[in-house]
């Protein structure tokens, strides 16, 4: 479990763009920072990408420790339910992480998405998947590369097996993942999503990684 006052103090609920999930001074629906053919139609931000969340992260993903992921997940339900209350966030149909790809998730030995997504899911009553999307193949490193280079990188590397599209259509779906920086994995994997068949897109996540021009 998190600590109450580590939450309190650094994942204090503020305003943020409906669209992108960046702070912002007060609610708003989209802001000079989203993209105006965005396959995600709203992303829910349980914090900033920063102290303590980066190195609890970094311990997710890279230090085999997947039960981090349920005070995590826990932190991220309480910012969907805010949202379901406060913007009319409707409730998905499916909840789906972001997949990794199979060279990635045979090195890792897990998904921290899919750790993330379960028990998310598992709280709001919500079914989830980790085969609905699938990643053909990995991207390479992504942490230093600007949108288009992701982009670009990311080319065809999400798709529904036929034998899951059935279950999409028409639906809204959360997709999930740990952090958002340039929105180039989750916008090709919404839109991945909405060739299947998905009415809507919406973007739970973690943590969302500031502007560079951000204090």
């Amino acid at each position: 479990m998190l600590c109450t006052a580590c939450v309190a103090r650094y994942a204090a609920a503020r305003p943020r763009c409906q669209r992108c999930g960046l702070a912002t001074p007060q609610p708003q629906q989209h802001c000079g920072h989203c993209l105006p053919d965005a396959a995600v139609d709203t992303t829910v931000a349980a914090t900033d990408y920063g102290f303590p969340w980066d190195r609890l992260l970094a311990r997710l993903k890279y230090h085999q420790q997947p039960g981090l992921a349920t005070g995590l997940a826990a932190l991220m339900q309480a910012a969907v339910q805010a949202a379901m209350a406060t913007a009319a966030l409707p409730r998905p149909a499916w909840v789906l992480p972001v997949p990794l790809g199979p060279a990635r998730l045979r090195e890792r030995g897990y998904n921290q998405a899919w750790e993330l997504a379960r028990r998310v899911a598992r709280g709001l009553r919500l079914p989830a998947s980790p085969t609905v999307l699938v990643r053909l193949h990995d991207s390479g490193a992504q942490a230093t590369l600007d949108r288009a280079h992701r982009l670009a990188n990311l080319r065809h590397a999400f798709m529904v097996p036929p034998a899951q599209a059935a279950q999409l259509q028409g639906a809204q779906v959360a997709l999930v993942d740990d952090v958002l920086t340039t929105g180039a994995t989750a916008d090709t994997a919404a839109r991945a999503l909405r060739e299947a068949g998905a009415a809507g897109v919406q973007l739970w996540v973690l943590a969302r990684t500031p502007p560079p021009h951000a204090d």
